[in-house]
């Protein structure tokens, strides 16, 4: 899978980077198939855990061809949407 990232003009880094989200957890996200919503806009939201027990937010474009997506941003998933994604999991045995 070709993941692409939005890079700040300012810091050259990957947007992620700003919501203290690594390049490597998204990719762990992306990765696993778990809990994949529609966002707006044709965005997707891919919530789940890390290897490291993160639970984290992918917001991301897939690219028409579906062999890739662009990230636009990660972030830790935490409060009331944690715990409907814990519940989601338990329901489906992930």
């Amino acid at each position: 899978m070709d993941i692409r990232y939005d890079f700040g003009e300012e810091t050259g880094l990957p947007h992620v980077c700003g919501h203290g989200v690594t390049e490597d957890e998204v990719e762990q996200i992306l990765l696993r198939r778990g809990d994949d919503r529609p966002a707006e806009n044709g965005a997707r939201m891919a919530l789940g855990q890390t290897r490291n027990g993160r639970y984290l937010v992918v917001v991301y474009v897939p690219d028409e061809d579906g062999e890739g997506v662009f990230v636009l941003t990660a972030y830790p998933l935490i409060g009331k949407l944690l715990e409907a994604h814990r519940r989601w999991k338990r329901r489906h045995g992930r």
